[in-house]
């Protein structure tokens, strides 16, 4: 550790420099990391905080949007529930509908049809969960900054049906970027088939309705159970809860995105650093010679400038990521942005890690100098 200490005081200026190209890759990192986050929440988060540990969808639904395009009849339902290995079977419904407040606010809203007191029912934070008010909806918490409080009426475009807020759920609960409003399953499913009268849905429109169709089956199973022959049975496809993310608008090709973004950062990261290095090695072949000459083993001179890289890159880091989560605290609302733990910390060891990586690379040829050098010896 001397010749590095020594050379980080003798040479600031350039490795200040460095460190500062080093902290804003890490700020950038940070706040990828953060808008990657986000934009899973805003998307899944909905999903995320469900019970279910898998979906049953339609057989042979095109993956991509699959809620909206999966439709399974009261069969295959009962399928599920009467199969062995699965703890509990319920139909979800989901659609994304828009409508207007009764104070003229126009509102999108992502409606999951559920079963009332079923294990999907959510907990919720204010007000009461879903259940035998046909017209009553729990809404996401989000879903305050859209002007939604207990009580407020939301009118749906061209049918004219009436869901009054009952409830809002613990935390935020979206789709699609759209704010989730659970309402009872038959109630989705009046507004599904098209039969849903202006105003607030009734008893009697309930009892008339002849569709037992909702979008999929939400399932609870002890993980690795097998529900290969069960989906043969019911003509279905399942999908784990974590793939059935990609089945949401847009999330796969968002977070593809953003993951091809950050891949390039690290890469970026990697090569910035090992470029650094190479030339500051170069510039001090001199000076390694001689400690070769004088008998510092290869072993030695290799982990003082790999400890050189990694005081440079852990400082500096640090630095970074701490600017950006003070950038990340002062972003608005309306950006999707979610700052983790978790995910800031692998960003940052994978920069930190990326980096020495760069290093290792550049200073590799300080194992071949030869001690003649610095006596002036000819090869």
């Amino acid at each position: 550790m001397f010749l590095a200490a020594r050379e980080l005081r003798f040479a600031r200026g350039r490795f200040t420099l460095m460190g500062i190209v080093i902290a804003l890759i890490a700020v950038l990192v940070v706040l990828l990391s953060g808008l990657s986050s986000g934009l899973v929440n805003d998307g899944v988060s909905g999903l995320k905080s469900m019970p279910a540990t898998a979906f049953a969808f339609d057989e042979g639904t095109i993956t991509d949007n699959a809620f909206s395009r999966s439709l399974v009849d009261g069969e295959q339902l009962a399928t599920w529930q009467e199969a062995e290995g699965v703890d509990q079977a319920e139909p979800m419904g989901v659609s994304i509908v828009n409508g207007t407040t009764d104070t003229d606010h126009q509102v999108d809203l992502t409606l999951f049809g559920i079963q009332p007191g079923g294990f999907l029912d959510p907990a919720v934070s204010g007000g009461t969960a879903v259940g035998d008010d046909l017209g009553g909806i729990v809404v996401s918490e989000t879903a305050k900054s859209e002007g939604l409080e207990l009580g407020t009426v939301v009118t749906l475009d061209r049918i004219g049906l009436e869901l009054k807020v009952v409830g809002f759920t613990e935390g935020q609960a979206t789709f699609g970027h759209v704010d989730v409003a659970y309402l009872p399953i038959d109630t989705w499913r009046l507004i599904a088939s098209n039969t849903a009268l202006p105003g607030a849905p009734t008893a009697e429109q309930i009892a008339a309705l002849d569709y037992d169709y909702s979008s999929v089956v939400a399932l609870d199973a002890p993980s690795g159970t097998d529900l290969t022959a069960i989906d043969a049975t019911a003509g279905t496809m399942t999908m784990s809860r974590t793939e059935a993310f990609n089945a949401s608008p847009g999330y796969e090709a968002e977070t593809l995105t953003l993951t091809m973004i950050q891949v390039f950062l690290y890469a970026i990261c990697a090569l910035v650093v090992g470029a650094f290095f190479t030339v500051w090695t170069i510039q001090r072949k001199g000076e390694i010679a001689i400690l070769r000459a004088v008998g510092a083993s290869r072993g030695y001179l290799l982990r003082d400038s790999i400890a050189q890289a990694a005081i440079l890159l852990i400082g500096f880091t640090a630095i970074g990521v701490a600017a950006g989560v003070g950038l990340g605290a002062i972003m608005p609302d309306a950006m999707p942005f979610d700052l983790e733990a978790g995910p800031i910390a692998v960003a940052s060891v994978l920069t930190i890690a990326l980096g020495l990586i760069g290093a290792v690379l550049a200073v590799v040829r300080i194992s071949r100098i030869d001690p003649l050098t610095a006596l002036g010896g000819r090869q």
